[in-house]
């Protein structure tokens, strides 16, 4: 991981550059808990909110694990303290897709909204994992799956947002997300963009105007670098926003013009983020996403 020389620099300004971004575009820089996941919750929190940031996508598993050792609660009091609060969590798959995996999975998105719910949440992200051949017919199942799901969401005033995946067999791009999401019709069940999938996969630039104004619930943000091919490319290959191709410019005016004006969560999965200091890779992801939205 190249990490800037500037990033020491940019600390000391982290807190006051993400508050005039959000002033100026109502988008603000988030972290999701995947980016760090080498960490336990409490060392991710911490290391967070040392960098200056206030806005968090939580990992569930993790932050169950941390309230097993600490008890009921400890999770959300532990960000309170930090002044963290939450604005999406992750994440839930295989609730799309019928098969073996579906019924483990929806008792895991059971526990899942629950804790969501207790930390604060009102969202929380449904990726499209598919990987099994399909036709059309096989959508109407997926319509009730995805409405299943909702059902299940609704008790916790949690909002389930459907993520197009670039290699999904089922909900890969932007244009069959949003008639997903429109015909289930759900009010637990929303649409959400992942700049990563958007640029890598079968989207189009256009296919933005194609989404109502308020439609877009939340972003993931990360880059698409020129290389590896994306033929062959990884999901460890995402990149910190400004280190690859995508016109993350244009794409987050867009956004803002489409009447997007939260969080920016940088996911990440390269091992080498995932297992830096938590502290760090925060104040990159301000030093990368603030310019943006500034």
């Amino acid at each position: 991981m190249a990490l800037s020389a500037s990033v020491t620099a940019a600390a000391a300004v982290s807190g006051s550059s993400a508050s005039r971004a959000a002033s100026t575009s109502g988008m603000f820089v988030c972290m999701h808990g995947i980016t760090s996941s080498g960490f336990d919750f409490r060392r991710v929190m911490e290391g967070w909110s040392n960098a200056g940031i206030t806005a968090t996508e939580p990992d569930l598993p993790s932050a169950k694990a941390f309230e097993e050792s600490n008890g009921s609660g400890s999770a959300r009091r532990l960000m309170d303290d930090l002044g963290l609060r939450v604005v999406s969590s992750t994440n839930q798959l295989f609730l799309e897709e019928s098969g073996p995996r579906r019924a483990s999975a929806v008792e895991d998105l059971k526990w899942k909204v629950e804790l969501a719910q207790s930390l604060g949440a009102d969202r929380l992200v449904v990726p499209s994992a598919a990987n099994q051949p399909h036709t059309m017919e096989d959508y109407d199942q997926v319509f009730e799956n995805l409405h299943e799901a909702a059902e299940i969401a609704k008790p916790y005033n949690i909002a389930l947002m459907l993520e197009f995946t670039r290699l999904s067999t089922l909900i890969s791009n932007v244009r069959t997300s949003l008639d997903v999401v429109r015909k289930v019709n759900h009010p637990n069940l929303k649409f959400m963009i992942d700049v990563y999938h958007l640029w890598a996969g079968m989207s189009k630039f256009e296919d933005l105007d194609l989404i109502n104004h308020g439609e877009i619930h939340h972003v993931h943000f990360a880059d698409t670098p020129a290389l590896p091919y994306l033929e062959v490319a990884e999901r460890k290959h995402r990149a910190y926003p400004g280190e690859g191709v995508a016109p993350l410019q244009r794409i987050i005016e867009k956004l803002s013009e489409k009447g997007y004006g939260r969080a920016l969560s940088l996911e990440l999965f390269d091992p080498e983020v995932q297992n830096t200091d938590p502290e760090v890779v925060a104040r990159k992801g301000i030093e990368t996403i603030t310019p943006f939205i500034s």
